[in-house]
């Protein structure tokens, strides 16, 4: 059953320009210190930025209340195992706004996909509530 559905596309050179201004107060507002250790490791650094930044609105879209109600940007947390598909980990009142939307004896999953293309990225992602101890 589909819970929330969110989309967001983002404009990376947006993203760069923003980080231009703001530098490290920026990347902390929005991103935690995992993600940005894993990013500041790559070669496209502002193309992984700007895909987690449009994953997190995409993730506070489907939750349906976007980035209000108490919820920051880094109670959304992107993570990523090699050759898997990303991972999202809510925190604070992220993971509890959630937990309100997931119907009794359900538990709740959040599947994300994310892409870029030069000069933009988009992020889709689905909350969706199974039965309990049924596989997703």
């Amino acid at each position: 059953m589909i819970i929330g559905i969110g989309n967001d596309l983002c404009d990376c050179r947006r993203i760069e320009a923003t980080i231009g201004r703001h530098g490290q107060r920026f990347l902390d507002r929005i991103f935690t210190k995992n993600e940005q250790a894993r990013i500041l490791k790559r070669n496209q650094q502002v193309a992984s930025f700007a895909k987690l930044f449009s994953a997190k609105e995409a993730v506070a879209k489907a939750l349906g209340t976007g980035l209000t109600r108490g919820i920051s940007w880094t109670d959304i947390e992107i993570t990523r195992q090699e050759h898997q598909p990303p991972q999202v980990l809510l925190h604070n009142n992220a993971k509890t706004e959630f937990a309100k939307r997931i119907p009794m004896g359900m538990d709740g999953h959040v599947h994300l996909t994310i892409t870029d293309e030069w000069p933009y990225a988009q992020a889709f992602a689905i909350l969706s509530a199974t039965p309990k101890n049924r596989p997703i």
